[in-house]
């Protein structure tokens, strides 16, 4: 079977090794105008030019020898357009190095949570002037001269508030934390 293929003329001359150079050469050069396309993605390519290639097959003989190398650039052409809009449809794929980030990333945002959570409850057990005084000072991030004007209290005594509340939601804490 003389099967000509991406430009090899199929006449009776030309051996097999020739045309297997020539269809090596013509396949390389469909690959690397993938990869051009994909921004290096080498396993991508490989699967366009694979697509492109059985294409190709399944329409030997519909397709004119001269115009069979721009088709198949089309038809790759056309398969990196869909395989791009196809990606942007359904949701993203990750890697392993991604995935392990995402396992890490929940984690911590776990972590958060619940730290904040821990916060939360501590804060709900002091006592109003404490939790008022922490607040002022640490949630506004006041001054103590400016805490103690907004709460109506002298500097000397939002100190001490300050001191004790701290106290208060450490030991609090310290059994969550205590492993």
């Amino acid at each position: 079977m003389g099967w000509t293929f991406m430009g090899s003329d199929g006449s009776p001359e030309a051996t097999r090794e020739e045309e297997l150079a020539d269809h090596r050469t013509q396949v390389l050069a469909l690959h690397s105008y993938v990869m051009r396309l994909l921004m290096g993605d080498a396993a991508r390519a490989e699967d366009i030019v694979q697509e492109t290639l059985l294409r190709c097959w399944r329409t030997y003989g519909s397709i004119g020898n001269s115009m069979l190398r721009p088709w198949m650039f089309r038809v790759a052409k056309n398969l990196v357009i869909d395989s791009y809009r196809s990606s942007k449809v359904r949701p993203q794929e990750v890697g392993a190095e991604q995935l392990d980030a995402c396992d890490s990333f929940e984690l911590e945002t776990s972590a958060s949570v619940l730290n904040n959570i821990m916060i939360r409850q501590g804060l709900a057990d002091l006592s109003t002037a404490h939790r008022e005084a922490l607040f002022e000072v640490y949630f506004r991030d006041r001054t103590l001269e400016e805490a103690a004007k907004s709460l109506g209290i002298p500097k000397g005594t939002l100190k001490s508030r300050v001191h004790y509340g701290l106290q208060a939601l450490q030991r609090a804490l310290a059994p969550a934390y205590a492993e």
